[in-house]
């Protein structure tokens, strides 16, 4: 017979500014656009003391359609004012994803006043039309006021392999070879191919990499950059593709490889049949980093926090999508090789408010210590969990419980796995595809499971064993959902440790 242990820890889920009832699933501190569709996160760049979100954007309408780059900016990452329509679908050509980039040299000859511009690398798609196919090519537009205002290049396209499916360049300055460096996909052949370029306008193909890992879905959003390896003085490059549809847990997410740039090609460290995601969960798609950060910063991504199996069916309004919190990233050395290891951003910190702690060696005690206690917050949270697994068998998070609607984080010591199912965890009706639990392998060093938990009004990020395992899933919990529980299965945990604060519901 299992013996179940829960620690109780409300939430009382005001409404922290007082938003109307159709936006009661707004995020409070992840992006996300005023109204209308978004998709991809393109064209990340810190320029001038600003970091630049650029993103896939329907300017008239929540459904995908007239794709163009939306804008936000941000001077900490969090908290974020959406700008004007940076580049509008024109003449019938939509913008797709792509890089932004500092030519600090001026090597496109676009920048003016002896001053760094902003060049931006994006994919040009023409929708098939009179019997013509599809066409996607590259493209380059820049700006000199900061990103503020856009002039397309006259000479569109600066790449043109006439083919329907070519698409989302990466491009980076590569000190290895002196130039411009372009990673695009071919999505139906699962390759990246990587072009150089002295001046961003005129590219010459140099290597390819490819088929791989994950071929059942096509190729997108290719990334590639370098990660330090923690407690080494060496580093390794990594590069991230997105697959859709056949994705781990079906529907639209990410593989990487680990392995060396030498300037002109990608060569990967570990065999070509070896799969690694980058997040375990169903919503983490084309996750890109920020180009010309500080050098004292450790790379950051952001990702779209969504999946195509049901992203034009969300129960938001007026907008549809969002992004994931920024991460930092490392790589670990870990008994399988080299890890990818996605943390939040450190400044996130900044937003907490009303920390409550509670400590025991059994359930009940904890419990005990909890009486009485409240986080007010509107569906915000950040938690760190320690728990000793001690006898049981099983242990976890039961979140945002309301009237036998719940979202559970559950780790099983047998077959080392953490999940999160999120079968009844509120407004799910919308799609079949969005019911279900993901799991993901977890092997602990120790017998203590630590986890990072970051709760928003529609989304749950869980970052475990340090940021080794994310698993990022969309909620939309019923109303009145309070709860935060932690568990025991099939015996009794020893020591149990919750720190907890609501988020500054500020986007």
């Amino acid at each position: 017979m299992l013996r179940v242990g829960f620690l109780r820890l409300a939430f009382i889920l005001g409404c922290a500014l007082c938003l109307s009832a159709q936006e009661q699933y707004r995020p409070q501190f992840h992006f996300s656009p005023e109204r209308n569709w978004t998709n991809d996160p393109n064209g990340l760049v810190y320029f001038d003391g600003e970091y630049h979100l650029f993103f896939q954007y329907n300017p008239f309408g929540d459904k995908w359609g007239h794709m163009s780059w939306g804008h936000a900016v941000s001077r900490d990452l969090l908290h974020w004012t959406q700008l004007p329509v940076a580049l509008p679908e024109e003449n019938g050509v939509m913008i797709f994803t792509g890089s932004t980039v500092v030519d600090k040299a001026n090597t496109s000859g676009f920048c003016t006043g002896g001053k760094p511009c902003l060049v931006a690398v994006y994919t040009g798609h023409t929708p098939a039309s009179n019997g013509k196919k599809a066409l996607q090519t590259q493209n380059i537009a820049y700006s000199n006021d900061r990103g503020r205002t856009w002039t397309k290049f006259s000479r569109n396209p600066v790449l043109d392999l006439h083919m329907s499916d070519f698409r989302d360049p990466k491009v980076f300055w590569s000190d290895e070879g002196k130039q411009w460096v372009m990673a695009v996909a071919l999505p139906d052949d699962h390759k990246v191919q990587i072009y150089g370029s002295p001046n961003l306008k005129d590219w010459k193909q140099m290597s390819d990499f490819g088929p791989a890992g994950a071929t059942s879905g096509q190729w997108e959003c290719p990334e590639l950059f370098p990660l330090p390896i923690e407690n080494e003085a060496g580093s390794r490059w990594v590069l991230k593709i997105g697959l859709n549809p056949g994705a781990l847990q079906g529907g639209s997410g990410e593989q990487y490889f680990i392995g060396r740039f030498d300037g002109t090609r990608f060569i990967n460290d570990n065999g070509p049949s070896q799969t690694l995601w980058t997040d375990y969960g169903k919503d983490c798609y084309c996750s890109l980093t920020f180009n010309n950060l500080p050098k004292t910063q450790p790379a950051v991504m952001m990702g779209w926090m969504d999946n195509w199996q049901y992203a034009a069916d969300l129960p938001t309004e007026p907008w549809r999508g969002q992004m994931t919190i920024p991460r930092k990233l490392t790589l670990r050395k870990t008994a399988g090789g080299l890890r990818l290891v996605q943390e939040p951003l450190d400044g996130l910190s900044s937003l907490r408010q009303q920390e409550q702690r509670a400590a025991g060696t059994a359930v009940s005690a904890v419990n005990k210590l909890l009486s009485g206690q409240q986080l007010s917050s509107r569906h915000t949270a950040d938690i760190n969990v320690s728990m000793d697994l001690g006898s049981a068998q099983a242990v976890g998070l039961k979140l945002l419980d309301a009237g036998g609607s719940e979202t559970r984080i559950h780790f099983d010591r047998s077959s080392n796995e953490i999940s999160v199912d999120r079968t009844k965890s509120g407004e799910t009706g919308f799609s079949r595809e969005f019911v279900g639990r993901v799991k993901a392998p977890l092997r602990l060093e120790g017998a203590t499971l630590r986890l990072r938990v970051l709760v928003d009004a529609d989304s749950i990020e869980v970052f475990a064993d340090g940021g080794q395992v994310a698993i990022t899933s969309l909620v939309f919990p019923h109303s009145g959902a309070e709860t935060l529980q932690v568990f025991a299965e099939g015996g009794d945990p020893g020591k149990i440790s919750v720190q907890s604060w609501m988020l500054n519901a500020r986007r």
